[in-house]
């Protein structure tokens, strides 16, 4: 045979592939599988975005109506002359950066700026350290310390208006408790002003406010420090790190990015306090307790000077936004590590 072939000049050829093509897609099923078209709504993929934006809806509903129109209102209203006549007129005429030229050139703001500064700094030292403080010490188990945790949050579930009353009867100079005690122990001669004298008035609000963040303090640092491992701690151990050198090289390291955390929330919490200040001093006496927050409150609702009121309302936005940004990126790094 293969002779024969030869002879007659012919090969023998491979045999052919056929090559059968796929049939196309149909038009409604390519739509159904990558995104959602007229049909793809109600496949199983489609009612479920639905029912995600069923859920999502309300929430960013809420969000706008209560947090991204008031923002918004509040930078228009900074560039306008805003008064209770505005109310019946509805005139607000356009003044540009007035407003901002009139708060930030007063000579309130630079003691309010300073008082905020002072105010936000010695809180968040006096909160972090006691309550970092406490954290460690309910580390240990002994009888009623679960009660004792509960205790504790007292002063962060009271309404900060209460605290501000019982806090101004207790520092109060005439009859006060503080007073009455320390006058029966006989430290004190004559009962000093916690709240009426200029030079200790913000240092008593300091004091309140540190009593009242202990706290959130407390419970966020005792949440990380039960997720430092206590195998690490026998090691340290054995290795004649115990007390002080366990807590630098062993806690201290790992709990890091809780204390950024704390620390940079607290800063954005604490720089916008304002009920507590109003309920014990109202910013005074002569400005002494005034804060960029009290001052704006001032501003609105005692002058009724809206423009400028929404202009430095809008200069703490920013500062708090700054921080925010910071706790952002430590709540990252806390995610990662």
């Amino acid at each position: 045979m293969a002779e024969e072939g030869r002879a007659g000049g012919t090969t023998a050829r491979p045999p052919l592939l056929t090559v059968v093509a796929p049939d196309p897609p149909a038009p409604g099923a390519a739509a159904g599988t990558d995104r959602p078209g007229r049909a793809g709504w109600w496949s199983p993929r489609g009612r479920e975005r639905l029912l995600q934006l069923g859920f999502l809806l309300p929430a960013v509903a809420y969000l706008l109506l209560f947090f991204g129109y008031p923002v918004v209102q509040n930078v228009v209203m900074a560039f306008q002359e805003y008064t209770t006549a505005t109310f019946y007129t509805g005139e607000a005429p356009w003044v540009g950066l007035d407003n901002y030229v009139a708060v930030l050139t007063s000579a309130v703001f630079n003691q309010a700026l300073v008082n905020t500064v002072l105010f936000t700094v010695g809180s968040i030292a006096g909160q972090f350290v006691i309550g970092l403080a406490i954290a460690v010490f309910f580390q240990r188990r002994f009888p009623l310390s679960g009660v004792l945790r509960s205790l504790l949050l007292l002063p962060w579930l009271m309404p900060l208006i209460v605290s501000g009353a019982v806090w101004r009867w207790i520092l109060d100079q005439d009859n006060g408790a503080l007073n009455r005690f320390l006058g029966g122990v006989g430290l004190i001669g004559e009962n000093p002003g916690w709240l009426t004298s200029t030079s200790l008035a913000l240092i008593a609000v300091i004091v309140v406010n540190i009593w009242v963040g202990i706290p959130f303090n407390t419970t966020i640092l005792y949440g990380g420090l039960q997720d430092v491992p206590r195998e690490l701690y026998e090691a340290a151990a054995l290795d004649g790190a115990t007390g002080w050198r366990a807590f630098r090289h062993v806690t201290w390291p790992l709990l890091r990015p809780v204390v950024n955390v704390v620390l940079v929330l607290g800063v954005v919490y604490t720089i916008k306090v304002l009920d507590i200040i109003l309920g014990l001093t109202g910013g005074g006496p002569a400005n002494a307790t005034q804060t960029i927050a009290t001052q704006s409150y001032h501003l609105s609702f005692q002058e009724f000077r809206f423009g400028q009121g929404a202009a430095l309302g809008n200069v703490l936005i920013v500062i708090s936004l700054v921080f925010a940004l910071f706790y952002l990126r430590a709540n990252r790094r806390a995610g990662q590590g």
